[in-house]
């Protein structure tokens, strides 16, 4: 009687049809042994990909994580189910491992049976036979995408705060400057100088506020958050922003949009920040541009074809050549030496490639430059 009372309480069954090994309680109330889940169990569980290979590299055996991902592999080639390959790979852990009976530990890039690439943390070891020769090998992977992307996010952040800090010193210097002369106006009751010195602050608050964004925009993913956006409406805006800014280089602007064009559904936020940037940009090359009087910077929305508008962003400034205008969207590059931090126009290219764009860009040294927008209507 004790035994089946005994034999009740841990009675194992499996209504789902489990295999052996992946047995399941009869009454959640009671846990499960650890021994009682068996070895197949225990390593269909492992949150890593494990799989047993042959000293051709023909996979034996895999477990639950590793089928999840790459689907069914027993009697392939390890290449050709990690990278669809014909041939092993040049630096492989698990051929060191058949060579000298040791662990080996590597790294390498596969691909998911759904196309995802993904990189992983490789560790092979020996399975011997009876002889003290190498039968098998295990393999054991682990996917280290996320860690990789916080290693990205770390650098990126510490090369901003060493990019940004000579344009933040920068801009509080003329902080400084523009509230001195605001204090000096007071004291004198001069509203003119305090028109300038309240000038100088508000430019400096300007360029403040807008390396905050560039950075919140390159240090952050962040998914579009789409809205209906009358075109005609959000380039007026933008152009507005740089009113003072361009008459005192004297730079004219004006901004067209088709009447014709639909509203369409982007992120405000992001597209106010892109076209901001575009104008900054275009407003600094040509206030570099020395040889001519006067410039003009044109913003203008469009049918690019029957299912795309373009936005363009055109200034006749100092212009550039092939070679820099192929690396303008690469991090903290800049042509304004330590006067810029390269996060401008890297910032108008990851929101462009979230709402599914592309840009164009034509220009010339001397002749100025055209970056044309274009997005899905």
């Amino acid at each position: 009687m004790e035994g089946k009372e005994r034999r009740n309480k841990t009675e194992l069954c499996d209504p789902l049809g489990h295999a052996p090994g992946q047995a399941v309680l009869k009454s959640p109330k009671q846990p499960m042994p650890l021994a009682d889940l068996g070895y197949k169990t225990i390593i269909d569980l492992l949150p890593c990909y494990l799989s047993i290979l042959d000293p051709s590299l023909q996979i034996l055996q895999t477990n639950q994580t590793f089928r999840n991902d790459f689907g069914e592999a027993v009697g392939k080639k390890c290449y050709e189910v990690y990278k669809n390959g014909t041939e092993e790979c040049a630096s492989c852990p698990v051929v060191e491992t058949f060579a000298d009976k040791g662990i080996h530990l590597g790294e390498e890039t596969v691909r998911l049976a759904n196309g995802e690439m993904v990189q992983m943390i490789v560790y092979s070891a020996p399975v011997l036979d009876a002889f003290g020769s190498v039968a098998a090998v295990i393999e054991l992977a682990t996917n280290i995408n996320r860690i990789k992307e916080m290693q990205k996010e770390l650098a990126f952040l510490g090369q901003s705060i060493a990019a940004l800090s000579h344009d933040i010193k920068n801009v509080l210097e003329g902080l400084q400057g523009g509230a001195y002369v605001v204090d000096e106006a007071l004291k004198d009751q001069d509203q003119e100088l305090m028109k300038k010195g309240w000038s100088v602050v508000k430019k400096n608050i300007q360029e403040i506020s807008g390396l905050v964004q560039n950075i919140l925009y390159s240090t952050k993913k962040r998914k579009p958050v789409y809205e209906a956006i009358v075109l005609d409406k959000m380039l007026m805006e933008s152009i507005a922003f740089f009113y003072e800014k361009a008459q005192s280089i004297e730079c004219k602007m004006r901004a067209n949009a088709n009447p014709r064009l639909p509203v369409v559904h982007m992120d405000p936020g992001a597209m106010r920040r892109m076209l901001i940037n575009l104008l900054s940009n275009a407003i600094e090359a040509c206030s570099r541009d020395k040889g001519k009087v006067s410039h003009a910077i044109a913003v203008k929305a469009d049918f690019y074809d029957r299912s795309h508008f373009m936005i363009e962003v055109d200034d006749d400034g100092i212009g550039m050549d092939e070679g820099t205008y192929e690396k303008i969207f690469t991090q903290f590059f800049s042509t304004k030496g330590t006067d810029g931090t390269g996060l401008g126009l890297m910032v108008v290219h990851e929101i462009v490639k979230e709402h599914d764009g592309r840009i164009e860009v034509l220009s010339a040294p001397g002749k100025g430059s055209t970056f044309r927008i274009i997005l899905p209507l």
